[in-house]
């Protein structure tokens, strides 16, 4: 195989990795809390010998996020929460914690505020956020503090990676800090809002079109190339 051909093979796999994740921001361009998640190329260049021209391949095996702020949705829903700024909920799973702008929690018969998927919610000491059933009033502060009937019984904790290291992504909403986390300064947690996704479906879509033009004429050359090389075989076997 000429090494036209494995350069073409490796542009046209990083263009189906990002087809993929073009088809994954817009299937979620609604979910809430949600990150456009982007794909970054890079050339591998490699030495083919002393005096040949050397080959440059592009790989597509890292991801970036968009954290830019999504639109705000006023739903009056007293555990519909949003941040309003930098920061992230903790959220408390099986694998350890991770952090999150999703902000749809429910309350348990136990009194945890949970996910939809009945992961708890974590207040700035890292213990359950926990809510009295027989409580006739919630109200949250701007700076996260929950009260139950005007007395304050924790505050909700919204923090950041430490030291600027880098977010894992594991799905759509939740994402994991290489490192430690702390607290934000002054959070803005807003009651009775939820941050929408941060997916520009418009741009999204145009990028779609650009991505699947750019695998069109690398499919074309490939098909190209194929013919060239059967014409070399057929020439070679008279």
């Amino acid at each position: 195989m000429s090494n036209s051909v494995y350069a073409a093979l490796t542009r046209q796999s990083g263009l189906m990795n990002e087809m993929q994740s073009v088809a994954n921001n817009i299937a979620n361009s609604a979910t809430t809390g949600f990150r456009t998640e982007g794909l970054i190329f890079a050339e591998h260049v490699r030495s083919t010998g002393p005096e040949t021209p050397s080959i440059s391949m592009a790989t597509a095996g890292a991801h970036s996020t968009n954290m830019t702020q999504g639109t705000m949705t006023q739903t009056g829903g007293t555990f519909d929460l949003a941040i309003e700024g930098d920061g992230f909920f903790q959220i408390e799973t099986p694998a350890g914690l991770r952090l999150s702008r999703a902000g749809a929690f429910i309350p348990t018969p136990e009194g945890d505020l949970v996910t939809p998927d009945g992961y708890r919610l974590l207040d700035a000491g890292g213990a359950p956020v926990f809510v009295p059933g027989d409580a006739t009033s919630i109200t949250i502060a701007p700076d996260g503090t929950l009260s139950a009937d005007g007395n304050p019984l924790s505050q909700i904790g919204v923090v950041l990676p430490q030291f600027g290291v880098d977010l894992i992504r594991e799905d759509g909403v939740r994402f994991r800090a290489d490192g430690a986390v702390d607290p934000v300064e002054n959070p803005s947690v807003l009651q009775g809002f939820l941050e929408g996704s941060n997916v520009d479906p418009v741009g999204e879509v145009a990028r779609m079109i650009e991505v699947q033009r750019s695998y069109e004429l690398g499919q074309s050359f490939l098909e190209k190339e194929d013919e060239r090389l059967r014409s070399v075989m057929t020439l070679l076997q008279r």
